[in-house]
């Protein structure tokens, strides 16, 4: 569906030269000589780089439309992950490397939010927090306040993170996936 470049929004997503892009950032400017433009930061939905386009007011582009749709994660290879969907069973395949290292937060039947274009997966979102275990964790440094430093440690799924001095080997540890990130102990 054609646009005019004035109407991009932040999140909206647009086909440029045989590609998807996702606007993360759109300004209107109107400089004191020339005629006004809209700056764009936009990221490429296949390889993850983000650009930077001018697009003249009057220009039009094409937006494309999107479903997402809460999918369940069933299995995954090196290249490939699974999904389904609890209502119909349908599943789509998508390609491991949407996640890049976020895949090893992926478990057996977590929701995850995916992103399609034409029946085919473009993006995958993880859950804002996951639980896993800490499996190994540094001892305590005598004369480390609790407040300043952390202590690396490793989660089950691999990762190494950084935790307080007082969490121990074998706890369940809230974690968040955007960064990878301690959050709490698990209390449940």
């Amino acid at each position: 569906m054609k646009i005019n470049a004035n109407e991009l929004r932040k999140g909206n997503v647009i086909e440029q030269e045989g590609n998807l892009f996702a606007i993360l950032d759109a300004n209107h400017v109107s400089p004191g000589k020339g005629s006004a433009f809209v700056q764009v930061v936009m990221r490429n939905l296949k390889t993850g780089l983000k650009k930077d386009d001018k697009f003249r007011s009057g220009e039009s582009v094409e937006r494309v439309r999107i479903d997402e749709e809460d999918l369940q994660y069933l299995f995954g290879d090196d290249t490939t992950l699974t999904f389904m969907n609890p209502e119909t069973y349908d599943q789509i395949i998508v390609p491991a490397e949407l996640l890049g290292e976020k895949v090893a937060f992926l478990q057996d039947g977590m929701i995850c939010r995916v992103a399609l274009y034409e029946g085919t997966g473009i993006s995958v979102q993880l859950p804002q927090q996951v639980v896993l275990e800490l499996v190994e964790a540094d001892p305590v440094v005598k004369g480390q306040t609790a407040s300043s430093s952390y202590k690396p440690g490793k989660l089950e799924n691999g990762l190494r993170i950084l935790v307080p001095p007082h969490v121990e080997a074998g706890v369940k540890l809230v974690v968040a996936t955007e960064d990878c990130s301690y959050v709490e102990r698990f209390k449940g």
